[in-house]
């Protein structure tokens, strides 16, 4: 990483971040799913504000090793993952092959896909938001993505917001080592510091404050769901004791907003 290259920018810096993160990103949970209950959980919510995919087209950004992807595959839609890591790309792929998905995967900005306008009936990401440099041009370019009725599904969280676990956390880490199992080095967690004071929700980023962004992108019927207690449970009993616990009391949400006809 360059740093000293006047051309190096916030958004090369979230790009190189998440490529170096491509090669343990699935041993997190949190990232991969790892148990049946998880991913019914994940099916449930997609299905309660997307429905059945039934062939319809769906754009999941930033989609990482394709977590979402497969979620959205596994439903009926017809699927393409936006990411602009070709680390995270290459591991989609190689993913995708090995279980037999037909997904389409392109290299590309979340908040400037280059995608033609109105070509998907649904879009869809997973802690993308918060990192985001531009989150009303992003909003803009997504509402232009979607086919009219089309929706967008956001599922992301208050990271900002220091829960009361956080703070027990913060106290128990100056008498006890990190997690051995934790696959994020310290220096990985100082490198997303540097990069969360640099976006545009570099403090708190409360879901109201997110829909209101898309409102003034021209979305309609918003919706703030925060039923997900089923996957974060799942997830948490595969964490340890704390890092479990704050996971259920987190601000974490989904999102979901139409396109007018």
């Amino acid at each position: 990483m360059t740093t000293a290259n006047s051309n190096y920018s916030i958004r090369d810096e979230i790009r190189d971040y998440w490529s170096d993160r491509a090669e343990t990103f699935d041993q997190s949970v949190g990232h991969e799913i790892f148990s049946e209950a998880e991913r019914q959980g994940w099916q449930r919510l997609i299905k309660k504000h997307l429905g059945e995919g039934d062939g319809r087209s769906a754009l999941d950004l930033a989609c990482g090793t394709a977590v979402i992807s497969h979620l959205l595959h596994d439903v009926g839609f017809s699927v393409t993952g936006l990411d602009w890591s070709d680390a995270m790309l290459a591991r989609a792929r190689a993913k995708a092959q090995t279980r037999g998905a037909d997904i389409r995967f392109i290299a590309g900005d979340a908040e400037n896909t280059l995608e033609p306008p109105e070509s998907y009936d649904a879009i869809t990401n997973r802690h993308l938001v918060w990192t985001l440099v531009d989150p009303p041009a992003a909003f803009g370019e997504w509402f232009s993505l979607l086919k009219p009725g089309g929706k967008v599904l956001i599922v992301d969280g208050n990271m900002g917001k220091e829960t009361w676990v956080k703070s027990l956390q913060k106290l128990w880490a100056r008498v006890a080592s990190k997690q051995a199992s934790d696959p994020v080095s310290p220096d990985m967690v100082m490198r997303l510091q540097k990069i969360r004071e640099r976006v545009y929700f570099s403090g708190e980023m409360p879901a109201q404050a997110v829909a209101d962004l898309l409102a003034q992108a021209g979305f309609e019927n918003i919706v703030i769901d925060r039923k997900l207690s089923d996957i974060h449970w799942a997830q948490a009993r595969r964490m340890p004791f704390l890092r479990g616990l704050d996971r259920m009391v987190q601000e974490r949400f989904a999102i979901c907003a139409t396109k007018p006809d």
